[in-house]
This record gives C-alpha cells, sequence and structure tokens, in this order.
C-alpha cells in the first residue's frame, strides 16, 4: 500500500478526449484522484455526479478532480456526455495506474470471488505528495467527505 507522506506515482494515461495526461502535469494543484470499478454503473454514477456537482468548490480551494477506471476512452466519453461531467475520467485499461495505487483487489459479490477495483479515493497535495488514502469509500458520500478534507 502506498504510504501516506511519500511521492505519489507519476502516470501517463488517456482523456475522455484521448488526450494524454500526466500527475506531474498538474504539481502546484491538489489533486483529488480517485479509483472507481465501472462507467454507468448505479454506485460510480452517484459518486461521478456529486464530485460534478462539487466540481466548482473543489476548483475554488485549488483542486481538480480526476477519476480513473480500466473503462476505454469511448467509455468514459459517453459517460462524461450522458451526465454532464465537469472533470477528467482516465482510462487504464493496462491496468497499470491501478496496480501502482494498489486499488486492484480480490473483491466477493453474492459469495462470487473475483479481481476488481476497490473504491479507492487519493488526496495528492501540490508537491505530488500522498496527504490522505481513503479506501473502500462509500460512492454517495466520498465527494463530500474530499471537499471536506480540503477546507
Amino acid at each position: 500500500m502506498l504510504e501516506i507522506g511519500t511521492q505519489a506515482p507519476d502516470f501517463t494515461l488517456p482523456d475522455q478526449n484521448g488526450e494524454m495526461h500526466s500527475l506531474s502535469d498538474y504539481r502546484g494543484q491538489k489533486v483529488v484522484l480517485y479509483f472507481y470499478p465501472r462507467d454507468m454503473t448505479a454506485g460510480c454514477t452517484k459518486q461521478a455526479c456529486a464530485f460534478g456537482e462539487l466540481y466548482p468548490q473543489f476548483r475554488e480551494k485549488g483542486a481538480v478532480v480526476i477519476g480513473v477506471s480500466k473503462d476505454t476512452v469511448a467509455s468514459h466519453k459517453r459517460f462524461e456526455e450522458k451526465h454532464g461531467l465537469p472533470f477528467t475520467l482516465l482510462s487504464d485499461t493496462e491496468l497499470t495506474v491501478i496496480q501502482a495505487y494498489d486499488v486492484w483487489k480480490e473483491k466477493k459479490n453474492f459469495g462470487k470471488v473475483s479481481m476488481g477495483v476497490v473504491r479507492t479515493t487519493y488526496l495528492i497535495d501540490e508537491d505530488g505528495i500522498i496527504a490522505k488514502r481513503f479506501g473502500r469509500v462509500r460512492a454517495a458520500d466520498n465527494p463530500a467527505q474530499m471537499l471536506a478534507e480540503l477546507s
């Protein structure tokens, strides 16, 4: 697991428009980096829409919100357009960043065991240092929780 106070692993991934983003592009800003299982599912939609509603307040506090899942660029584009999401969604189909941030885990659902993304949110400071980590977050509550962390 990544430790609080350590350098966040840098990465470069495509967003919902196919443009490349690196964590280092955001130096000087706080980054709310959230990992979610899948576009268009109930919990992920609640979380994304709540981040979208609060996004102006995140920006006022000098923070950006970035969502990461293993879905494709095209899937992210549909998700963004359907829900009017104002922030960046990154596609990690190779699971490189998902694994680097230690969120690819064994999950149990109705007795079935499979591997998947465990909903996790990191707060990364202006210097690229991990300030906070929240694992197994509640989708609907996480955006307000993260906004409160910035206060």
